[in-house]
């Protein structure tokens, strides 16, 4: 039979099947006059089912085999011969040897359905998460799908007259909308390689206030759209400056979607107060926050807490964010905004100084 136990069990199973026997001979043998043979086969069943449990049914076999063999030659008469003259003996032996499989077997059986049950429950995690990626997909990538051929197929009716301005209005909502299926395919594809660890990660020092400074020009964001703080004599940063601003732009997006609008986000960079070879970004926000049962969720793929009303991506920011933070040897922690919110915090390697 199979066995789906590991080779190191099975070796030690078989460690024990071949060690155990004759280590406790010589503590039975001299007792030979004080105990029966129901009392030496009952301790060498001990050392078949210990290898049992260890290795499985062939170190099992090997153990009842060797144990049965001393049992019969040293503790059933005639002693020292492999000749058995009462019937019953030859009961308790072959009884023996049966339980002793039968043990080895039932761990092989239970390793086996262990194995399938793991098999399973990734099958199904797989299948759960190909149902939320098209559920999640279907509408989220149809959308900006749906807005750029509308707008195209607009502007290419027959027989239609349309205004320079009307031209405009169509080719501005038709770029928006294949702006916004670019990020969803790049987010996608960003973590899928973070998963399959094929996303190339290139570290350097890097100014911190320029990285910033693209991700929010990436985002658009208007002036005092984002309240920024970072002092101009901060060390630079060891990362990758395009996954850095990614990163960013990620957080930033997601505080402007729940800050309310006479409170704009915080974007505050300083050093670790902790350790002093780090530097700290903070991204802060004053909108309903999230409590903190539900904060690490906010990391896996498709979840978008509190907005499932009016989503307009599929809930791959934090978690990307969360991925690329780590794949530049940071780390990107939520913490509670005093006074209401929620404020994430990037934890990044600083340049050591000269």
């Amino acid at each position: 039979m199979a066995s789906n136990l590991s080779r190191r069990r099975r070796l030690t199973g078989l460690t024990v099947a071949l060690a155990g026997p004759p280590l406790l001979l010589p503590v039975l043998v001299p007792l030979n006059d004080r105990l029966n043979l129901a009392s030496d086969v009952a301790l060498f069943l001990v050392v078949v089912v210990v290898a049992a449990l260890v290795g499985g049914v062939g170190p099992a076999v090997v153990a009842a085999a060797l144990s049965a063999a001393m049992l019969n030659f040293w503790f059933t008469p005639p002693f020292h011969t492999f000749a058995i003259s009462d019937p019953n003996n030859v009961i308790a032996l072959i009884a023996f040897v049966v339980v002793g499989v039968l043990v080895g077997s039932v761990v092989d059986v239970s390793a086996r359905r262990a194995g399938d049950a793991a098999a399973a429950a990734e099958i199904e995690a797989a299948d759960r998460m190909r149902t939320a990626l098209l559920a999640a997909v279907g509408h989220d990538l149809r959308t900006p799908l749906a807005a750029a051929k509308a707008s195209v197929s607009g502007l290419r009716s027959p027989g239609v007259i349309v205004e320079a301005d009307d031209r405009d209005a169509l080719l501005a909502n038709a770029d928006d909308a294949l702006d916004r299926l670019t990020g969803l395919v790049e987010n996608l594809l960003d973590l899928s390689r973070l998963q399959a660890g094929a996303l190339p990660v290139r570290l350097q020092p890097t100014a911190l206030a320029e990285v910033l400074s693209r991700a929010l020009d990436d985002l658009g964001v208007a002036p005092r759209a984002v309240v920024l703080d970072v002092p101009d004599d901060l060390p630079a940063v060891v990362t990758d400056p395009g996954l850095l601003e990614r990163v960013l732009a990620n957080l930033v997006a997601n505080a402007q979607r729940f800050a309310p609008a006479d409170r704009p986000p915080l974007v505050r960079a300083q050093p670790s107060p902790d350790r002093p070879d780090r530097l700290e970004v903070h991204v802060v926000d004053h909108g309903p926050g999230v409590p903190a049962a539900e904060q690490e969720r906010m990391f896996l793929p498709f979840q978008r807490l509190g907005d499932a009303d009016n989503a307009t991506g599929i809930g791959l920011g934090l978690a990307l964010a969360r991925g690329l933070t780590e794949a530049v040897h940071g780390e990107l922690e939520p913490r509670p905004t005093p006074g209401g919110g929620l404020t994430m915090v990037v934890t990044l390697p600083a340049e050591e100084a000269p």
